[in-house]
């Protein structure tokens, strides 16, 4: 039986224990499964984001991975595109030995594979050609070539100064751009002065292709207009120059091939900006080149819209319509463009070539001869002047920059500014021109852009007008430079212009330092400015140093602590050795201000014993006029007028406290008999008789103690004493000897003889109607008396 019921027990024990793994095994498989979940979640997201990156990074990577460029520089993100149909893809991009920014071009060969391979290879011809022959030009109006093309199995590449965009970017046309739209070219808008200048610009360089190259462009339209990063128009796209047959001569000749609808669209020029005489006569010379700049007019100030648009299809019918609209065009077509320029452009888009103005012509029109044009025109050409030159032109510049643009000043201006600080000569007229720059921009901008340039010049010592500058516009740069370059350069010049040689530079620098010394911090002020304003006070023998060092000190007394000033400022008045009447009211108004001040203020025993002795002898200086010595006793009768009201204040707030005190032991004295009054009449005579020492033994005396005790709780160090002697009275007469009555001879009674119960009566009676006070003699004493008493009244 036993042996069944433990069977059983068994059997259920295993069956639960089987239980629980198969519990513990489907657990353990939902734990898998969940966490399997997990990563081909993960996995999906970052194969999504893999997918993400490396459709961002494609263009890099399939492109430009292989090509020689690769080799010197590191290519970066794609930002832009430009070249014939804006087939070449930009990237930014750095030279891996110097750092130095460069754009890369990179024209991938996908873009080919619709077509037959000589067509590609006339492709990669027309597209060697053009970059080949933009690397030997060097014009500062032509895109600088940095690094010749290179060719790999997937692309073409080649290396340029650093770009923002192509114009055609700018105006709208967004093929071949990254996805999302970068947003330097999203949020980019032309400014009148930028569009002047930049089409002056290509004026320029196209006078320099027509009259020192001998050269037609060809294919001048917006996607060959390149804006580099300072915001200059660059020509490029050189794949269908025609050089002049002729180049020794005078008047040069050039020869144009017939158009020819077969060859790819990359092998031929954007007709929208295609001169007629192309198409229609098969010529072609420099004024071409000045058609295809009208009609870049027009697109800019038309959202680049072209002013036709050509059929591809039939490109000779659309050409012949061109030429009969060319021929009636009148202002009404040209109301979108500046009226200043109106008549020029539509000179320039007339179907007879000899009309359109020259591109030397065009550099002389009034509508380039705005401010900001000549201005950004002159930056350019820089590098051209002599220093007599530039500093007459930085001069002016301050009243030019309040008229442009915010972009336009940070882009164009600034980097040409900057430049300038290696000339030591011409940092005295360029630095204003910074500061001015600085003053519009914000916080993290001067950052960013200006103070890197700006810190070697905190350093320079010479000229002296740098210090000058600095110090007036010492409050831009305490508010907008970081603390630590403020501590390890702004302050330095402070401290260093304290310590000039210079009295003139000594005595801007106290003028100007209460300027902006609530932007200084304490530790600065009180460890390193305020001992240099001390040393120059005393050691200077230049009387305006002198008194402008006290005044400086009176006016940031207010950044001070009070502490600081009355141990170490205070003192320091003591020490100036000079008494011309000028000094002397300096230091009467830094005592005066130090007084008067709510936050400072002077103790009266500063007073009494430093500032008062210092001051009467000095009000009686003989240099002292009358108007002086009066400003002196004013001040010193308010002084003394304070002296006397705190001080009196005191002493009669210590009257009054001794007077309460008095009245206070008074009152703890009247305490105990107050309370005496308020019991009942058995304790009021054994409290009265345990006062006077008649009652001296036995515990209630002891209770009766104790219990005094915790009502006066807490005792002072006389009533502890006072106590003490009673106590020490009271244990004398418990120790004393009884009374033994002595025998006499028996006496008949007398019948006038008082009961001695009738006179104690009578003496308690006669003590209840006095006032109540602790009685003087001590209880032995009172013992005494009564005992001789009742010895009369025996006898």
């Amino acid at each position: 039986m036993h042996m069944g019921e433990n069977g059983d027990a068994s059997t259920g024990d295993n069956n639960r224990g089987r239980r629980r793994k198969l519990v513990g095994r489907t657990i353990r498989v939902r734990e898998r499964q969940t966490y399997c979940r997990i990563v081909i979640i993960m996995e999906l997201m970052l194969n999504k984001l893999k997918s993400t990156v490396t459709k961002v990074t494609a263009d890099v990577t399939s492109a430009v991975m292989g090509n020689p460029v690769t080799r010197e520089f590191d290519v970066g993100r794609h930002i832009a595109s430009g070249g014939n149909k804006l087939a070449w893809k930009i990237f930014n991009g750095f030279k891996k030995s110097t750092k130095q920014e460069v754009a890369v071009f990179v024209f991938d060969k996908k873009l080919m594979d619709k077509y037959q391979k000589f067509e590609k290879d006339q492709i990669i011809d027309c597209l060697k050609r053009g970059v080949q022959q933009l690397t030997r030009l060097r014009h500062p109006r032509l895109l600088t070539v940095q690094h010749p093309l290179e060719e790999s199995r997937d692309c073409l590449a080649f290396c340029t100064e650093p770009v923002s965009a192509s114009l055609a970017n700018i105006l709208g046309n967004w093929e071949n751009l990254p996805s999302p739209l970068p947003s330097n070219i999203k949020e980019y808008n032309l400014y009148d002065v930028e569009t002047k200048y930049g089409l002056l610009q290509v004026s320029e360089g196209l006078s320099f292709l027509h009259s020192s190259v001998k050269m037609i462009h060809g294919n001048l339209t917006p996607e060959n207009i390149i804006l580099n990063k300072s915001g200059a128009w660059k020509i490029m796209g050189f794949d269908f120059c025609i050089q002049s047959i002729n180049p020794s001569e005078q008047e040069p000749k050039f020869s144009s091939k017939e158009w020819d609808p077969n060859l790819p669209s990359l092998c031929l020029p954007n007709p929208q900006y295609l001169a007629p005489e192309y198409i229609l006569s098969v010529s072609c010379e420099t004024a071409s080149d000045m058609y295809s700049l009208g009609a870049i007019i027009y697109a800019v100030f038309n959202n680049g819209k072209p002013i036709f648009e050509v059929s591809k299809q039939d490109i000779y019918k659309s050409f012949s319509r061109q030429l009969d609209q060319l021929s009636r065009l009148n202002s009404s077509n040209l109301q979108n463009i500046p009226e200043d320029v109106r008549e020029h452009v539509k000179l320039l888009l007339n179907v007879t070539p000899a009309v359109r103005p020259d591109a030397d012509q065009m550099t002389k029109i009034p509508f380039f001869s705005d401010v900001g044009a000549m201005t950004l025109q002159y930056f350019d050409s820089l590098f051209q002047r002599d220093n007599l030159q530039k500093s007459q032109f930085f001069k002016g510049l301050p009243k030019v920059l309040p008229k442009l643009p915010k972009r336009v000043i940070v882009q164009r201006i600034l980097p040409c500014l900057t430049s300038e600080f290696v000339n030591p000569d011409m940092v005295p007229f360029v630095l204003p021109n910074v500061l001015l720059i600085a003053e519009e921009c914000t916080k993290e901008e001067y950052i960013k852009l200006i103070l890197p340039d700006l810190s070697p010049v905190f350093r320079q010592q010479e000229p002296i007008q740098i210090l000058l500058i600095f110090l007036q516009k010492m409050d831009l740069l305490l508010t907008k430079t970081p603390p630590d370059e403020i501590k390890n350069s702004v302050l330095p010049m402070v401290y260093r212009a304290l310590e000039a040689p210079s009295i003139q530079i000594q005595e801007l620098c106290l003028n100007i330092i209460p300027t902006f010394a609530n932007l200084i911090d304490y530790p600065s002020m009180k460890n390193s400015l305020i001992p240099r304003i001390k040393n120059a006070c005393l050691q200077t023998s230049s009387l305006a140093v002198r008194v402008n060092s006290l005044v400086c000190l009176g006016k940031i007394l207010e950044y001070l602590d009070k502490w600081f000033v009355l141990d170490d400022i205070l003192p320091f008045l003591q020490q100036i050795p000079s008494k011309e009447p000028a000094v002397l009211m300096g230091i009467l108004g830094i005592y005066k201000c130090t007084f008067s001040h709510k936050k400072l203020g002077i103790t009266k025993e500063q007073l009494a014993g430093k500032v008062l002795p210092h001051l009467i002898p000095l009000s009686i200086e003989n240099n002292l006029n009358l108007n002086q010595f009066n400003s002196f006793i004013s001040v010193i009768k308010e002084m003394l007028g304070k002296l006397e009201a705190e001080h009196k204040t005191k002493l009669e707030q210590i009257h009054v406290m001794q007077e309460q005190q008095k009245s206070l032991d008074i009152t703890n004295q009247m305490k105990p008999l107050e309370e005496s009054k308020v019991s009942s009449s058995g304790n009021q005579v054994d409290k009265m008789l345990s006062n006077l020492g008649m009652l001296t033994s036995g515990p209630d005396c002891k209770e009766n103690g104790l219990m005094t005790n915790q009502r006066k709780g807490s005792l002072t160090l006389e009533e502890k004493q006072k106590l003490a002697k009673e106590q020490e009275q009271a244990q004398k007469l418990k120790n004393q000897q009884p009374l033994k009555p002595q025998s006499h001879a028996i006496i008949a009674p007398v019948k006038q003889t008082k009961d001695l119960t009738d006179t104690l009566r009578d003496n308690i009676a006669s003590l209840t109607t006095q006032p109540i006070s602790k009685p003087k003699l001590p209880s032995s004493k009172l013992y005494t008396t009564n005992k001789q008493h009742d010895k009369q009244q025996l006898g």
